[in-house]
Parts: structure tokens; sequence; C-alpha cells
């Protein structure tokens, strides 16, 4: 197969707000997130996606000494990619956020395009249960990616609305700012964000700039019905109990690595194959595993 034809699969692990009372299987401790990451890459994903927790509360964490010692760890066990959050929590400050770039140089590492409320809701009902503006100016894109330029890592762009690709393409212009070509990620049904359907996708399929790389990450719902359409339109797909804690209606997903191995069937029915992390090396443009201080 070409490379054209392969997938690759990004995992998840825990993000900011998804709990153990949600899902048993969310990583806290450095263990249960290398373990994870190993049960994923084993699955057959390519990267995984890192929030660091404290191991005590399970609460997202600014602490570079927790997170190095989950990256060290990842490192050690298996030669997956490892791509880290500048969102990394609720008041987590711009400085902090982009100081595990600086510091770790990831092969990856997101890089939010716009600011936004971001909510959690009660869909049936239509009430919300809790927000926050989640803030990514202007100067911080500009600022993150010359960080991000400058370590030599890879930034993928998430965008929740159109706004998101405006922001890049315009910031994008500035001259070495970024390493093209640029790598998208479509990020589906956040409450405050743009809801996954045909019109929307088609949207941010016209707006991202030719030769341009994406993937396609959907909360709830929307994890699987994004993946399915990423599969045969020639995207990558991201999974993981950060986004969705179920892995079918009504079903709790063992962990991270059962919705990937439910990808990799999805890639499978669309005649292509999930990257190996050096193929989706390759495919990217990456350099090569994290720097540890």
């Amino acid at each position: 197969m070409s490379m054209s034809d392969k997938c690759i699969i990004t995992a998840a692990l825990a993000g900011a707000a998804t709990m153990k009372n949600q899902n048993p299987a969310v990583p806290y401790t450095t263990e249960e997130f290398v373990e994870e990451a190993y049960k994923c890459y084993n699955a057959g994903a390519a990267i995984v996606h890192i929030h660091a927790r404290d191991p005590q509360t399970g609460l997202p964490t600014s602490s570079l000494e927790q997170l190095g010692e989950i990256v060290k760890g990842i490192t050690e066990k298996c030669p997956i990619i490892i791509n880290l959050s500048t969102a990394i929590g609720i008041g987590v400050s711009p400085e902090d956020r982009i100081q595990v770039v600086k510091t770790f140089k990831p092969e990856m590492a997101s890089l939010n395009t716009n600011s936004m409320n971001f909510a959690l809701g009660d869909w049936k009902n239509h009430v919300v249960l809790g927000e926050t503006v989640f803030t990514n100016t202007f100067a911080m894109l500009t600022e993150f990616a010359a960080a991000m330029r400058d370590a030599g890592t890879k930034p993928e762009l998430e965008v929740y609305d159109l706004g998101g690709v405006y922001n890049t393409l315009f910031v994008a212009e500035q001259e070495g700012l970024f390493v093209k070509p640029l790598h998208f990620q479509f990020v589906w049904g956040v409450l405050g964000g743009a809801w996954f359907d045909l019109a929307n996708f088609k949207r941010f399929m016209d707006l991202i700039p030719e030769g341009s790389t994406w993937s396609t990450c959907g909360v709830g719902p929307a994890q699987f019905r994004g993946a399915f359409h990423a599969a045969v339109e020639g995207g990558h797909i991201r999974v993981g109990l950060e986004d969705n804690i179920t892995i079918k209606k009504g079903v709790l997903a063992q962990g991270s690595w059962e919705q990937v191995e439910k990808a990799v069937k999805i890639v499978e029915l669309a005649d292509r194959e999930p990257a190996t992390p050096d193929e989706a090396r390759q495919m990217l443009g990456l350099k090569g595993g994290p720097e540890l201080p």
C-alpha cells in the first residue's frame, strides 16, 4: 500500500475532564498512562495524546515533573509518537501551557486556534451544566507556533469551528512561522464549537490549504461518526477516553485501546491500513522522539 492508503490513529488517553467515576479506565498515575499507551500501541495506534493528571486527585496538572515521568515511561516502553497537550486544563496560564513544549520538545503538540465558549451540557434538556471561556488569542497562536517551530515540534492545529481555520490561514502567512504542510484536527461536538454534519465537514475541507494533512476528533457520538468519514476521505482518526467514554451506545469502553481496535476495523473496511509510528513520522515530517530534561 502507498502512504496515502495509511491512516494514522491517535489515542487521547485522559484529557482534562474525564474522570474515573465516568469510566474507571481513565489513567491518573504514571503507571496507568504507560500501560494504556502500550495497549494502544499494540492495538494499532501510532500516536498518544497526553494531558498529565495528579495521581492522587485525578485532576489535570501542569506539573512538569509528573508529565516528565509519563513521557519517559512511554518512551521507554514503546516507539509510539507522543503528542503533548498545550491546553492542559482550566485556568492554566499561557506560560505554563507552552512550557511543556519548551521543556520536552515533543514530536507533536496541540495548538489551539481560537478562543471559544467551552461547555458541558445536558443535551436532552438543553441545559448548560458548566462552562468556561477557552482562551486562545492571536498572540498565543503565534507565540506557541514559534515555540513549536524552535523545538522542532509539529503543531496539531485544533479547529473547533470555522474561525479556527481562518485564524490559522491568517497567521500562517507570516514568514517562517510554520513548517508546511500544515496538519489540522477537526474537533466535533464540543458545546460551543461546531457540531458534526456533512455540511460542516465539507466547509472545513474546502478551506484547508492543498497538501495539508488532517485528522478528525469527535466528542461522544461524534467520535466514530467522524472516524467513518475520515477513513473513506483519506484523513486520520483520533479516539480515546478524553473524547468519548463508550465503545458503543450505552457501553463503557474498556480503555482507549478498545476504541483504537474499533478504529482499526473502520480503517480496514475502507481498504486502508493503520500507520505504524515510523510511517506516521514519515507522513507528518516528524523529527523523532521527545527530549527528556
